[in-house]
């Protein structure tokens, strides 16, 4: 090649190669920034004014108050809004709604429970609760649908799963309601230590990310009361022993007295309801530092709603005793300091209405931000998630909220959120 014609390859290579160089400088990063009036810090309770959260793919990259925006990063401006972390429930069960307390339960089948999940999960969502613990559901249907949801297949929160809940023959998470000569019997039932670690490996072989154990009589099931145990300490040293040896975090249903300490002493994660705990079971939870779950607001949806839902009468007696209890006795163990995470048992009233629990918190002596935190700091700890959700911090998944107002001064503010995110993708 001559000299002329190589000084003309270079006059246009030199141009072109300008030209690419400035367009990649000019492409716009895969940054979304999002900005607010207010960012709540749950940590410290302290509102950050002018905030800005930068999202990279499903992750916060940074968050802090006037960050600087890169060019040509997307940008939602929410104006005057609040944002906090999305809210996580650590007691919900996706697949079942309110009328399924009653005897319309025997009429549906796997496939329609699996499809209401889906119908739930969404509604969940939508409420900004980006995270739940789904802590009982037949025949693996919330693993189906935490699955379909991480598939991207159905819209919903992120989802800790348990399967079948374990429970001993009558007890309350088996069946109750169909006659003897039908002979039917929940998945979940194991009597027994044997029969008990059988069910524990079988539910984590199907997919459960938690364990969930009936650990004493309920007030939704017939045949049995609330305050006494089901299982033995025996029996719940080797479920709670085998989940934790096999990577699995275990949460027991548990009303009275003797089942919670009872499930404390067997190193259980949480204990879900705790109507009936007394000073030795907050003694108990505290030396252990057992999280309470507690699940309160239902007590007015669902005696309000009893008759609408055709609620048993015998389950309607019992709750109207239970449930006031439970809330003189969990305000004690507030108090007492013993470590809450939020739950509140959505099904047993409409999906969707979970923020309405901040209320009650706040009015058995909790401050807001006590009670927001139950739902973020609190709840990813007992997950075991706070690498990934609880937070606006760079490295966590990008699950966000907005409200209209100030939730420090009122809760009930979260009981109408405008805006979320999950992951990244604006969802609502």
């Amino acid at each position: 090649m001559n000299v002329i014609a190589m000084s003309v390859r270079s006059a246009f290579a030199l141009p072109l190669l300008l030209l690419a160089c400035c367009a990649a400088s000019a492409a716009p990063p895969d940054v979304t920034a999002i900005k607010a009036a207010h960012m709540l810090d749950v940590r410290s309770g302290a509102l950050v004014d002018n905030a800005v959260v930068l999202v990279s793919g499903e992750r916060i990259t940074a968050a802090g108050s006037q960050l600087a925006i890169p060019a040509g990063a997307q940008v939602i401006d929410l104006g005057n809004k609040t944002l906090l972390p999305g809210l996580i429930d650590m007691h919900t069960h996706l697949t079942g709604d309110p009328q399924d307390a009653g005897y319309s339960i025997i009429a549906k089948s796997v496939p329609r429970a699996t499809l209401t999940g889906a119908k739930n999960a969404r509604v969940t969502l939508q409420a900004g609760f980006t995270t739940v613990r789904d802590v009982g559901a037949d025949a693996y249907t919330d693993i189906g649908l935490r699955d379909a949801i991480n598939d991207g297949d159905v819209p919903g929160p992120r989802m800790a799963a348990s399967g079948p809940p374990l429970s001993i023959t009558g007890g309350h998470c088996d069946d109750t309601m169909h006659a003897p000569e039908y002979k039917i019997t929940s998945l979940g039932v194991a009597d027994g230590v044997d029969e008990a670690l059988k069910v524990t490996r079988r539910n984590i072989k199907y997919g459960a990310d938690v364990i969930k154990i009936c650990a004493t009589g309920g007030v939704l099931s017939f045949g049995d009361d609330p305050r006494t145990s089901q299982y033995t300490l025996e029996e719940l040293k080797a479920i709670v022993g085998d989940a934790h040896r096999l990577g699995r975090k275990a949460a027991a249903h548990a009303h009275g007295g003797d089942g919670i300490k009872l499930a404390v002493l067997a190193g259980i994660d949480s204990i879900e309801h705790g109507s009936y705990i007394d000073d030795e079971g907050i003694k108990l939870m505290k030396e252990h530092k057992t999280w309470l779950v507690p699940t309160l607001y239902l007590g007015d949806w669902l005696i309000e709603n009893a008759e609408a839902i055709k609620l048993p009468k015998p389950l309607l007696e019992k709750a109207k005793v239970v449930l006031p209890l439970a809330r003189q006795n969990v305000a004690r163990a507030i108090k007492a300091g013993v470590p809450i995470a939020f739950g509140t048992d959505a099904a047993v009233y409409p999906h969707g209405l979970n923020a309405r629990e901040f209320g009650v918190l706040v009015k058995l002596g909790m401050t807001p931000i006590q009670a927001i935190r139950t739902a973020t700091v609190n709840a990813s700890e007992l997950l075991g998630w706070t690498d990934r959700v609880g937070t606006i911090e760079a490295g966590k998944f990008a699950d966000l909220i907005a409200v209209d107002g100030e939730p420090l001064k009122d809760v009930k503010t979260l009981e109408n959120v405008q805006w979320v995110m999950k992951g990244g993708a604006v969802v609502k």
